[in-house]
């Protein structure tokens, strides 16, 4: 895969999203960033500047900054409106991961929030409880210590946790305020399920979705199902 810095331009399904690379320098979680005008995806790729990583790129990752991307792009959002996301993934992973989320821009898949995980310190905790969409962050795996999550090589995805909790083996919610989303019969905005456009874009591309797993992680989509 080409290693340009700049924007790259999909074919299939992403054609209709003429990616731009004249997205704006997304905000803080901590401020209301203005709403794209363009409703489409146009999703802009360049290298992760150092402060978009922080501390989510600790000694001993299995990859090196240099193989990641931060990927600006639109979503739709609860408020019906598009708004600005980034995420940091692994370069190979950025062709699929844009199709995937092409996908649900196309059917209109509200997002609560997308930032990098260095914005919420690499915690885990912090940014399920605060439903943000996200990916790379180099850590362990939530509930087994001593064993790296996909979330370290940025080929796995976070999608809408409080919709789309973990489930530990005690049956406790990750993060606690998705209990109310425990009940999977009960659809509700922002719900990843088992036929739906999220799911069925990344079976498109050979993912795996956490939610068929004993115990189930509906909020997790990974390449090696880890």
């Amino acid at each position: 895969m080409s290693h340009r810095l700049a924007c790259v331009a999909l074919t299939g399904t992403l054609c209709a999203t003429a990616l731009s690379c004249t997205g704006a320098r997304s905000e803080s979680r901590f401020q209301v960033a203005p709403e794209p005008r363009v409703k489409t995806l146009s999703a802009q790729v360049t290298a992760v500047p150092p402060e978009k990583i922080g501390i989510t790129h600790r000694s001993g990752c299995p990859v090196p900054p240099e193989r990641l991307r931060l990927v600006r792009m639109n979503h739709w959002g609860f408020d019906g409106r598009v708004h600005r996301g980034e995420l940091v993934v692994h370069e190979d992973a950025v062709a699929p991961v844009l199709k995937v989320f092409g996908q649900a821009f196309a059917a209109r898949f509200p997002i609560r929030r997308m930032r990098v995980m260095a914005e919420y310190g690499g915690s885990d905790a912090a940014a399920m409880a605060d439903d943000n969409t996200s990916a790379f962050n180099c850590r362990q795996v939530t509930g087994d210590p001593g064993r790296l999550s996909r979330h370290s090589w940025g080929d796995a995805v976070d999608i809408n946790p409080v919709e789309n909790p973990y489930v530990d083996v005690r049956g406790t919610s990750h993060p606690p305020n998705g209990r109310v989303h425990l009940d999977r019969g009960r659809v509700s905005p922002g719900m990843i399920t088992p036929d739906g456009a999220v799911t069925r874009a990344f079976r498109e591309i050979g993912w795996y979705w956490g939610g068929r797993w004993t115990p189930p992680d509906y909020q997790h989509f990974s390449e090696e199902g880890g």
